[in-house]
């Protein structure tokens, strides 16, 4: 009777320390998503986790809308901090890191699909080419999207989209003068080529969202949103002194019970 009551005991303490079914739901924020590849990852890549798969990506889409969750974009939600509109219910932002050609691929259709908004983080230089950033050596070169896939993505107002810097690089590794090129750039040729404000900045690798002379040459640089990698969800309303915007990272091993506990604990497991 003992071992079988410590047996159970010891089940519990394994899904406690797995997932963080334990924590106090979050209310009164904007859970914003962060995805980089939809789809199968290649053989021999060291970043699977990376990579969700399109049946994945549908039924975290399906579970959105059934649990009341609009879409929106950084757009929509400058405009309502202007009076322009109010944001929804139940706002959510869908964000993907990098800017793949699976994004145009796989993730463009099913939000097209779903009735859902994204916004797509994009380094400009890698625009018609491929990451760079990767050492093919032990991580395969992927395509990125190109500048028509860009354009028509934008024109079906499925997409925004925001600067990820010009390279790729991390900023809080560079000197702050080209952080602050990095940053300016491409906003710059991102504003010419797509003829809108960029109004969203993400910053490759998490690097320099919490290094407060980095922030700083982010609002310099015109940005109105920042957005980190640390896990959890950001109040409403937002205040940029406070710290960059968390995001939830959706693996590619996650269940949808680890997508429930993301949506409403603001974080899935340790």
């Amino acid at each position: 009777m003992i071992t079988e009551s410590l047996a159970v005991l010891g089940a519990a303490a394994a899904a406690s320390a797995r997932w963080n079914w334990w924590r106090p739901v979050v209310s009164g924020g904007m859970p914003t998503l962060m995805y980089h590849k939809i789809g199968d990852a290649p053989p021999g890549s060291r970043l699977k986790k990376l990579w969700v798969a399109a049946d994945d990506f549908r039924r975290q889409l399906d579970y959105l809308k059934e649990h009341g969750y609009t879409a929106v974009t950084p757009s929509d939600w400058r405009d309502a901090e202007k009076g322009l509109g109010p944001l929804p219910e139940k706002p959510v932002l869908i964000t993907f890191d990098d800017g793949y050609m699976n994004n145009y691929e796989i993730a463009y259709p099913l939000l097209r699909e779903a009735g859902m908004k994204g916004c797509v983080f994009l380094v400009y230089e890698t625009l018609d080419k491929h990451n760079a950033w990767h050492d093919p050596a032990s991580e395969p070169w992927l395509k990125m999207l190109t500048r028509a896939q860009v354009r028509e993505m934008q024109d079906s107002g499925v997409i925004e989209f925001g600067s990820h810097t010009m390279r790729h690089r991390n900023l809080a590794a560079i000197p702050l003068d080209e952080t602050r090129w990095e940053l300016a750039e491409s906003k710059k040729r991102l504003e010419d080529e797509l003829g809108r404000e960029m109004v969203a900045f993400a910053y490759p690798y998490g690097a320099g969202a919490y290094e407060p002379e980095v922030r700083a040459a982010v609002r310099e640089a015109g940005y109105r949103f920042d957005f980190s990698i640390r896990q959890g969800i950001s109040k409403l309303p937002w205040v940029p002194e406070d710290e960059a915007v968390r995001r939830l990272l959706i693996r590619g091993d996650d269940t949808l019970y680890d997508f429930h506990l993301n949506m409403t604990r603001g974080k899935a497991r340790f």
